[in-house]
């Protein structure tokens, strides 16, 4: 079943659309326009009772209230043009310096002030496929971003339990593209507070180290191999996120890119022993930014009244790494006119 309907309007007008999508093997899924952001997924326990593991919002209000828009989490957003971190607010392009608009400090982050999860997209249900695609057009100059980008996000229903997350986005000049969902997830459910008793697995033989600012430092990746963030036999969050390390009480616990092995599927796996749920992520991304939400300090609140609270989720973020735009050493975010950006992300939820 998908469904789409009008879920209110921005302060200038635009209508926010809201889209339902159910595979009729217990998975629901709701996509809101308001930044094509992931508003909530519905997933049954190994006893069949059903939970929305995503930290999501009820109403478009929720998403709107001041105090929400001030402390902004990113909450399940489409994030553009770039994900993550661009220091220095700064790039180069054939010799020309591109000046971005900076929103964290000196830096850039996720595309900016008004990135791609601060915009209304035009939404539709797609006729060949169980599922609805969003557009939206970044003008040339927005954020700083040279060049008029045409971004598509599409959000399908695949084999049961799944949900499909595919980008797609064309240049008129040459541009730093590279796009992400940012969903925060709590399988025991959206109104548990604690992440620590799930299980995380992830195949990656490498993280980027990163500084106070958590830009990733000059020089190569760090191994994981005798660290907490080796997690590729699983780590239990709550352990791994007090564990011991210099990179750890940097990013106040876990707030790293996970260098994907290529060849690995599943990328990540995110276990909660106790419901049997179970998220398996596969993407075409290199990256896995992996935050335990160390900066949920209380100050901001759902739409019942309940403060998010620290480390009460985690996201799990399929990208490219931090800071691609000034480092050619990393997989290129570089998109010329002519070239396609393609991204997909597969979760898929079940429970055992």
């Amino acid at each position: 079943m998908i469904e789409l309907r009008k879920w209110g309007e921005l302060p200038g007008g635009e209508p926010v659309m809201l889209a339902t999508l159910a595979d009729g093997h217990g998975l629901e899924v709701r996509v809101s326009s308001y930044g094509a952001s992931l508003v909530s997924i519905r997933v049954p326990d190994r006893a069949g009772l059903v939970e929305d593991v995503l930290l999501g919002l009820d109403t478009l209000a929720d998403y709107l209230d001041p105090a929400l828009q001030a402390g902004w989490p990113y909450l399940g957003s489409t994030i553009g043009r770039t994900a993550n971190r661009i220091a220095g607010a700064r790039f180069t392009i054939d010799g020309q310096e591109h000046r971005l608009a900076a929103n964290e400090g000196d830096n850039q982050l996720h595309g900016g002030p008004i990135g791609f999860d601060r915009v209304a997209w035009q939404a539709e249900i797609l006729r060949d496929a169980p599922g609805v695609r969003l557009r939206h057009v970044s003008p040339d100059g927005d954020q700083g971003f040279p060049g008029r980008v045409e971004a598509q996000a599409d959000f399908l229903l695949g084999a049961p339990g799944e949900l499909i997350v595919r980008y797609t986005a064309t240049t008129d000049r040459p541009t730093h593209v590279g796009m992400a969902s940012h969903p925060y997830f709590n399988l025991a459910g959206r109104r548990s507070r604690s992440i620590a008793q799930h299980r995380l697995t992830v195949a990656a033989e490498a993280i980027l180290p990163i500084d106070a600012t958590a830009i990733p430092l000059p020089g190569p990746p760090m191994p994981v191999t005798g660290t907490p963030f080796d997690l590729r036999e699983g780590r239990m969050i709550g352990a791994l996120v007090l564990a011991d390390h210099p990179q750890l009480r940097t990013g106040d616990g876990l707030n790293h890119c996970f260098l994907l092995d290529p060849a690995a599927s599943p990328a990540a796996r995110l276990e909660h022993p106790e419901s049997g749920r179970c998220l398996e992520l596969v993407t075409t991304e290199p990256g896995l930014q992996i935050y335990s939400a160390n900066g949920f300090n209380g100050s901001l609140r759902d739409g019942e009244g309940r403060p998010f609270v620290r480390r009460q989720a985690i996201a799990l973020e399929a990208q490219h790494f931090p800071d691609s735009p000034n480092r050619p050493d990393f997989p290129s975010t570089l998109l010329r006119p002519g070239e396609t950006y393609r991204s997909e992300t597969r979760m898929r939820f079940s429970s055992r």
